[in-house]
């Protein structure tokens, strides 16, 4: 906290061993490593934290991944934009389990369209960002469809609407936050609202300290700090909400 210069933990160019464009990272306290989606390469890697770490393990290969979460039990979720689905894995895994999506590219409710950020509570109920369907899903455990929990009505700027929704975070109360990527706002939608509220940004694309740029992914810190990636803006943003 405080620094004005970053450390590389993990990609590295001299040795050869890359990243390329990673769109989600993880840390597993209990092997004191980072899990990536490690997306154009088309692969998750394990990459330990310990100093003198100069190359990544590949936990799975052949997947268009895009977002990753761990649960308390430490099973994996990670949302593949090829094959329109999210799977659950025990690490070690390569195969995993269907717990979202898997039937197609489709808007039906059993259909995902690009799946992007995913989140998962303690009940390991899965929330999907599905992109190109501009809507929120969620999976219950062992459902064969999921409910549509924000947006839905289309792509568009109404209140109940999204466009192309990326990060997601859904807190104890299941309130949902997303980044509502292309109308460059942060969404709130409440536990069966049927619409949501702005809460930072809705003021066009700009660089300005309540505009946006296009957004990524989003996260709380335990003081309820919101941190929120500004993709084309080149930065990160840290907001407090009420």
């Amino acid at each position: 906290m405080g620094d004005t210069n970053g450390q590389v933990v993990a990609g590295d160019n001299e040795q050869g061993n890359q990243l390329d464009r990673p769109t989600d990272v993880l840390i597993d306290k209990e092997t004191d490593s980072l899990i990536i989606c490690d997306s154009v390469n088309r692969r998750v890697v394990r990459w330990s934290r310990r100093s003198g770490t100069t190359q990544g393990e590949i936990l799975i290969d052949n997947i268009k991944c895009w977002g990753l979460t761990m649960d308390d039990q430490r099973y994996l979720y990670i949302s593949d934009y090829g094959k329109h689905e999210v799977r659950r894995y025990q690490i070690g895994d390569k195969n995993g389990t269907l717990v979202a999506g898997g039937n197609g590219k489709g808007a039906d409710l059993n259909q995902l369209n690009d799946p992007t950020y995913i989140f998962v509570d303690q009940q390991q109920t899965v929330y999907v960002s599905d992109n190109d369907n501009h809507r929120i899903m969620k999976w219950n455990k062992g459902a064969k469809e999921g409910i549509v929990v924000g947006g839905g009505q289309g792509e568009g700027n109404a209140l109940t609407q999204l466009s192309l929704p990326t990060g997601l975070f859904v807190d104890t109360s299941g309130t949902i936050y997303v980044a509502d990527s292309f109308n460059h706002r942060l969404m709130r939608w409440p536990k069966g609202a049927k619409q949501g509220t702005v809460i930072v940004g809705g003021n066009g694309k700009g660089e300005g300290a309540n505009q946006f740029n296009y957004l990524r992914g989003l996260s709380f810190d335990r003081q309820g700090n919101l941190y929120v990636v500004d993709r084309d803006n080149n930065r990160v943003q840290r907001f407090s909400i009420e």
